[in-house]
């Protein structure tokens, strides 16, 4: 079997080419690729184009941008698929704006995307000009403007029902605007996190029965009166008992399901459970509906700037380790950064996740900017006062799948000789035929992989604390 393995470790391998083994000694493991089992298909991973991180890269030298634009979107970088923005501002905006800011408005006579051209539309453009193969980009809006909600605020509050026809139309106004910029929007969700975050910064509120109202009476009729094909996703917030309590009023309403491509989902009510149980009861009540995970980061952190090692550290924190309520304590310890990114792309893999995005693709050293002071860290952290850019192992993380797996492949099965979570894997078979094979290692031992497919065999060593990606031409 001829192999490629490129890996990851916390010993200092970023990416690295590596050989399979010619000769084996000591205990072995086996994964056996079963091609003839096939899951669901993949839309792609990326990361999100945000105003912070468009507005920090242009404070960078030319060299110093295009060289992130090129790590993420060029044929010899992570090759993102699919991407997410924000439809008016969100807290990784340089302050609150609309598009319709005149109260009133409901012709939306004075709608404009003015604010996003300074940063956020020409880093899109910027991308798509290097990304071979393209990429869908999902708009998800934090807030209507303030004059349609019910406390006329940015914070909480929810959209007031006279508005639902113009908030419906407001969706439709953007794609146009952005169209007129040479820019597609593939698909929405319908709010960010609709449970809201206690109004610390943009945010609006829907219960289930309210969000599928709005769906099946008003954005769904509105595009597909106006001859509009955008996708829509539903939910948008974290996974666990409340993903399936919106599933179950949502993904069972015909009306409702009937204008959707799926439900969207976040990473933030743990940082060690990828919640196979609630993705697996979102797919069995909509087998036909995408599951897509549209944001995660490490949250309620500084970044740690050129310091390898911490992302490979079980020392970060996220924002329920000081703000939980006592009985979640217990969803938030300290954790790798490493290991949560790459744990939780392939637990949600193995549970039908169709796609995977990350949040901000680019922070300053503070970890913004963020007017909420909501600092995060993203794969790719830069020093704007010395032009100098860090590319996080974070980064390493996405690239181990985004390049790798591609856009239309499908998810295989596979048998592992060993039980449990501290090696999980999963695995793909590409379009072009190749197949893709991501193993991560939470171990302080080395492992002997004998891979199979069907009568061939390749011996691999997944080195201790490790991602590790093999491509089987």
């Amino acid at each position: 079997m001829k192999v490629k393995i490129i890996q990851s470790t916390a010993e200092g391998d970023r990416l690295k080419e590596v050989s399979a083994l010619d000769k084996v000694e000591g205990a072995v493991d086996t994964l056996r690729l079963l091609p003839n089992e096939q899951f669901q298909t993949v839309l792609g991973f990326g990361g999100a184009f945000t105003e912070s991180s468009a507005f920090v890269l242009n404070q960078l030298s030319k060299e110093n941008r295009d060289r992130v634009l090129q790590a993420y979107f060029g044929q010899d970088g992570a090759r993102y698929s699919l991407t997410r923005t924000h439809m008016n501002s969100c807290d990784f905006s340089l302050g609150s704006y609309s598009y319709a800011p005149v109260e009133g408005d409901t012709a939306l006579d004075h709608f404009s995307v003015g604010e996003d051209k300074d940063d956020i539309i020409p880093m899109i453009k910027d991308a798509m000009g290097l990304s071979k193969d393209g990429f869908k980009i999902i708009a998800s809006p934090w807030t209507a403007p303030p004059w349609m909600k019910t406390n006329n605020a940015w914070y909480a509050g929810s959209l007031k029902k006279e508005y639902y026809p113009t908030w419906a139309k407001f969706f439709t106004k953007y794609v146009d605007a952005y169209r007129e910029e040479g820019i597609d929007i593939w698909g929405f969700t319908v709010e960010n996190e609709p449970l809201g975050n206690d109004s610390n910064w943009e945010s609006m509120n829907y219960t289930p029965e309210e969000m599928g109202e709005f769906v099946k009476h008003h954005l769904g009729p509105e595009l597909n009166r106006e001859g509009y094909n955008q996708a829509i996703l539903v939910y948008d917030q974290n996974r666990g008992k409340e993903l399936e309590e919106w599933a179950d009023v949502l993904l069972t309403d015909p009306e409702v399901k009937k204008h959707i491509y799926g439900t969207a989902v976040h990473w933030y009510t743990s940082t060690v459970d990828w919640y196979g149980e609630s993705l697996q009861h979102t797919h069995e009540l909509a087998p036909d509906k995408a599951i897509i995970h549209t944001e995660g980061c490490i949250d309620a952190e500084v970044p740690h700037w050129q310091d390898d090692a911490w992302y490979w550290s079980r020392e970060a924190t996220d924002w329920g380790w000081d703000w939980a309520k006592p009985e979640d304590k217990k969803d938030h310890p300290k954790y790798v950064p490493v290991f949560r990114y790459a744990r939780d792309i392939i637990g949600c893999m193995n549970n039908w996740v169709t796609g995977w995005v990350d949040w901000n693709m680019v922070l300053d050293r503070q970890g913004g900017p963020n007017y909420a002071n909501n600092w995060c860290i993203a794969p790719i952290i830069v020093d704007t006062a010395a032009d100098e850019v860090y590319f996080t192992p974070l980064y390493d993380a996405m690239v181990h799948f985004s390049k790798y797996m591609r856009p239309e492949a499908k998810r295989i099965g596979w048998e592992a000789s060993w039980a449990g979570n501290e090696i999980i894997t999963t695995s793909v078979q590409n379009e072009d035929g190749s197949q893709v094979v991501a193993f991560l290692n939470q171990t302080e031992e080395k492992r002997v992989i004998r891979l199979e497919r069907a009568d061939e065999v390749a011996f691999i060593e997944l080195p201790a604390r490790a991602i590790q990606t093999i491509i089987i031409e």
